[in-house]
């Protein structure tokens, strides 16, 4: 792992989030974006090299939509960004994490993507990212 790529923060309103992150971090907003299969609505905001990704659900079985309903609004992951995705899930099996997908997804932000099961880090959940212009 590199270094942290970003803090995924869940929200209600995606709008609202928006600009109380502005202000926190006297940074706009600089990409929303859809994605569908994750059934979420994402937006970035970077202040500095830290960047945040606040998540709406688009639909009521989202994980997101569960993540809110059950814990509410707050942090939901936290993003690392790996040069081989592939590479990085072997090992991580290897060493007896759980991995969410079996294979990368398409994420946000022009990311591969694959989710650590939160019980094997604490509760924390953990998202390998790594660009997409990179083979995978």
């Amino acid at each position: 792992m590199q270094k942290i790529e970003h803090i995924g923060i869940a929200v209600k309103d995606l709008d609202a989030a928006e600009k109380t992150y502005s202000l926190l971090f006297g940074a706009a907003p600089y990409k929303r974006e859809v994605v569908e299969s994750e059934g979420v609505i994402t937006s970035f905001i970077r202040s500095g090299p830290n960047k945040i990704e606040l998540l709406q659900a688009t639909k009521a079985d989202s994980p997101i939509a569960k993540f809110i309903e059950k814990k509410g609004e707050g942090m939901h992951h936290v993003a690392f960004l790996v040069s081989d995705i592939q590479a990085e899930m072997k090992r991580m099996e290897q060493d007896g994490f759980r991995l969410l997908n079996k294979k990368p997804k398409h994420g946000a932000d022009n990311k591969l993507i694959c989710f650590v099961h939160p019980k094997d880090a604490n509760g924390v959940l953990i998202e390998l990212c790594q660009e997409r212009n990179v083979e995978a």
